[in-house]
């Protein structure tokens, strides 16, 4: 079986990239949309100056336009796209294979998250918890059960609230493609490197 795919996101600086390569994270995301970690496209573009090897850049959108994706994938030509908003399947399908589509799981589980998946059959699912209107970032956990079946037809990664004690709970509840973390390895809204390769190693122990 293959490891569990790790996701460090809201990182907005080359040096975070850096602490996510050294904790051993498989990807990086970046938040180009309103949001406490959005990434401005000039740092951005000093990421992409510096970057090498196979962590896996991800460009994370809320109701994009076609052309604000585009210049980012410009500077990140192998980059996934992660779609956290309303798009549409068509949108969403322009991207094929590269694409994440974040669906929102709410405390019953209800909510349509099936059919919304069915919507999207070719996107990376990624499964965060509702919160208000919020696009994703709340640091809540969804109920796992609700991810499980998904899990097990279509190549899924969990997110929401999760952290280096309780990921390996999920891992082992859900068996995921992968996960995605962002205020669990934070320290005060800053990337914390001990929290982050903590992460890591709760995942791969799992």
């Amino acid at each position: 079986m293959a490891d569990t795919w790790i996701k460090f996101c809201g990182c907005s600086a080359w040096s975070e990239v850096e602490m996510a390569i050294s904790a051993g994270a498989d990807a990086f995301g970046m938040i180009f949309a309103p949001s406490p970690r959005q990434i401005s496209f000039e740092a951005a573009q000093r990421i992409a100056e510096q970057l090498s090897g196979p962590i896996q850049p991800v460009a994370v959108f809320v109701n994009p336009a076609r052309g604000e994706v585009r210049a980012v994938r410009e500077l990140f030509p192998s980059a996934l796209v992660q779609f956290s908003g309303n798009e549409s399947p068509e949108f969403v399908a322009d991207y094929g294979e590269r694409a994440i589509k974040a669906i929102h799981v709410d405390e019953s589980g209800g909510g349509g998250v099936a059919e919304a998946a069915g919507e999207f059959p070719y996107a990376l699912l990624l499964l965060d918890a509702r919160h208000g209107d919020l696009a994703g970032g709340t640091g809540k956990v969804f109920p796992w059960q609700h991810a499980v079946a998904i899990a097990q037809q279509r190549r899924t990664i969990v997110a929401g609230g999760l952290t280096a004690g309780n990921v390996a709970a999920c891992v082992r509840s859900v068996h995921p493609f992968g996960v995605d973390v962002r205020s669990g390895i934070e320290t005060n809204g800053r990337k914390d490197l001990a929290k982050m390769r903590a992460f890591v190693a709760a995942v791969r122990a799992a």
